[in-house]
């Protein structure tokens, strides 16, 4: 169903092309605008969608979908251009692949898990988009280049855990399976 959360979360897609290519072309004040502007597209369009009752099971697929591309292009990206070092870049996506793999184990198994961020992922998140935006920042003001730092190290401490929370939260549940096989 296409509704205006959806809308918005398609929006924040489009962004991921073109704020890769503004970072990628070091349009670093334009960069910080669109990835603001895609930023607050995620907050509206959960808002909305809350607010009007206007959840659908498209926005709790697609909108994982576009917060991860826009997170993974910039990561790539600063790393690219050593705004960030490349491990950062390294533990976010292998933590994201880990998941993603998870979650296809768990659809091979038939079992269908709910697509919901524990609120300890959600700080990551908040955390990892953060360090973008203050990477991002630093580019354009070079004041703030000291707290880029611990914003990377705030970062890879979360998504490193958070990755083992969801890596312990799927063998629970493969563990539930392999139970309920054997009886």
């Amino acid at each position: 169903m296409l509704n205006i959360p959806n809308i918005l979360t398609i929006l924040r897609v489009l962004l991921v092309p073109i704020f890769v290519i503004s970072l990628l072309n070091r349009h670093f004040g334009w960069s910080l605008v669109i990835f603001v502007v895609a930023g607050i597209t995620d907050a509206i369009d959960g808002g909305i969608a809350r607010i009007t009752h206007q959840k659908t099971t498209l926005g709790s697929y697609l909108d994982p979908i576009a917060d991860k591309l826009l997170l993974t292009s910039a990561f790539v990206a600063l790393a690219i251009l050593k705004t960030i070092p490349s491990w950062l870049a390294v533990i976010v996506l292998t933590r994201d692949v880990i998941i993603s793999l998870g979650f296809i184990i768990l659809f091979l198994m038939d079992r269908r898990p709910e697509i919901k961020p524990t609120t300890f992922s959600k700080i990551n998140t908040v955390i990892q988009v953060l360090t973008i935006a203050i990477a991002l920042f630093s580019r354009v003001q070079h004041s703030v280049s000291n707290f880029v730092s611990v914003m990377i190290w705030a970062a890879a401490i979360t998504t490193i855990m958070t990755g083992l929370h969801y890596i312990y939260l799927g063998t629970r549940m493969t563990d539930g399976i392999s139970r309920n096989a054997k009886n």
